[in-house]
């Protein structure tokens, strides 16, 4: 009875993992592509970079940082990016839209809401 109740607890834990693994990669992302020596790239990461993950959007969608020529194979993107930084919002992997080039602090946060409020569900304050 007890190896029962252990098999079933496994196939239960594996289940559950699976579940977690396949919701991660289906989730709602922010993909920032940058460059070495991108001189905007770094002054986002000076502004915007610590306060991100802290924050409503980038809990909605998580960062996730690519090389301009290494875009991974897991995006299917509209177009290649042609700037650094250009922030991508994309779902289970597919783009929903874009902002090109970092406009500084004050335009970021107000660009970023209305990308996400016009592609996604998201509701400012309460993701």
């Amino acid at each position: 009875m007890i190896a029962l109740r252990h098999r079933a607890l496994e196939g239960f834990l594996a289940f559950a993992l699976a579940a977690i693994l396949t919701t991660q990669l289906h989730a709602m992302e922010l993909i920032m592509v940058e460059q070495h020596g991108c001189h905007y790239c770094e002054q986002w990461d000076e502004e915007i970079a610590p306060a991100y993950p802290k924050t409503a959007e980038g809990r909605f969608a998580p960062l996730r940082r690519v090389h301009i020529n290494e875009i991974p194979d897991d995006l299917t993107l509209v177009s290649d990016p042609a700037f650094t930084p250009t922030f991508i919002l994309v779902e289970d992997g597919k783009e929903l839209a874009r902002i090109e080039g970092y406009p500084g602090d004050d335009w970021f946060w107000p660009l970023l809401e209305a990308l996400l409020e016009q592609n996604t569900t998201y509701m400012p304050g309460g993701s």
